[in-house]
């Protein structure tokens, strides 16, 4: 089963305020024919920013199949075995590891050992959670 990634309105706002502001002052640079005095480099990694930022924007997703919880987000993709996931802290925010995620108050999930965590944001935190106890009904849910 696929989920999509929910997306809040502050990431949304820091991701597509960000890549405008790219289009925004490498337009404005071709407009008020600056544009030959500005390396060519500069355009290209304006362009590539704003294709990364899209592209996680996009392409967060992540997917229970084949005992497989596998998250993709732009270039960050992993894979964790359901059956070692010990435990979901709900409505949490990771603010520092790994995030996967589009939005805050997302899942939080540890996995294998001890340290091991990642924090994802599928549209619905109650479904996902619901899909996984059916897979490994020894997942323990902590509610913050």
């Amino acid at each position: 089963m696929k989920f999509k990634s929910r997306r809040d309105i502050l990431f949304s706002f820091i991701m597509l305020g960000t890549s405008f502001v790219l289009v925004a002052t490498s337009t404005l640079g071709i407009i008020t024919s600056k544009f030959e005095s500005i390396p060519i480099w500069v355009h290209l990694l304006d362009g590539a920013g704003i294709v990364f930022l899209l592209w996680i924007f996009f392409g967060t997703h992540y997917e229970l199949a084949n005992g497989l919880l596998t998250y993709k987000s732009g270039p960050i993709k992993g894979r964790i075995k359901i059956n070692d996931i010990r435990e979901i802290i709900q409505d949490k925010t990771l603010w520092v590891g790994l995030k996967p995620a589009t939005a805050t108050k997302g899942l939080i999930i540890r996995f294998g050992k001890f340290y091991d965590e990642v924090y994802i944001s599928p549209q619905s935190n109650v479904l996902f959670i619901k899909e996984l106890i059916k897979l490994n009904p020894n997942i323990k849910i902590i509610q913050e």
